[in-house]
């Protein structure tokens, strides 16, 4: 019987089973290995947005006064602006007029606004202040289900003089990629 266990039929068997082990090895590596590559660059995707998103809502904008061209309900003229929520009058401080146009427009066509804002992830951007404001634009992220958040909170301050906090949020609740 001794000699019928390691008959060459019983090596061939666990050189094949140490092959597909060895094979799933790999193949385990490598998708890992692809998975982390494609989070990673994804979040550093979100990042790179969520700086750009925080410049632009801290510039003027272009046309300085773009909120008064910008039709809320049509965005095709939409594609006639640069937005950004800076005081043409005061450099450093957010406009309200600006803040309350782009509101409107998130909630007029949140895709649309998107696009102009040029974010390929969701956004979520809030002003805020000691009792005063609490603003909101775009999606929160919290009702969602987020599976990634990258997000800044710098001070600014009102054009009507009044310290606030502006939170811009940059989120996704796919696995990767640009949702």
């Amino acid at each position: 019987m001794k000699a019928q266990f390691w008959s060459m039929d019983m090596i061939f068997a666990v050189m094949i089973f140490m092959g597909g082990i060895v094979l799933l090895s790999y193949v385990w590596s490598n998708v890992n290995s692809q998975f982390s590559i494609s989070y990673g660059y994804g979040i550093g995707l979100m990042q790179v947005q969520l700086n750009n998103l925080l410049q632009r809502m801290q510039a003027q904008g272009s046309p300085q006064n773009w909120n008064s061209y910008a039709s809320v309900n049509n965005t095709s003229n939409w594609a006639n602006v640069s937005v950004g929520l800076g005081s043409s009058s005061t450099p450093g401080t957010i406009s309200m007029n600006k803040v309350l146009t782009l509101m409107a427009m998130s909630n007029s066509n949140y895709q649309a606004s998107k696009q102009l804002l040029g974010v390929g992830y969701d956004y979520y951007i809030t002003i805020y202040s000691q009792g005063q404001y609490n603003l909101s634009i775009g999606r929160n992220p919290m009702n969602l289900n987020p599976t990634s958040i990258q997000s800044a909170t710098i001070p600014i301050v009102l054009d009507n003089g009044q310290d606030a906090n502006m939170r811009v949020i940059v989120w996704t609740n796919t696995t990767f990629g640009v949702g």
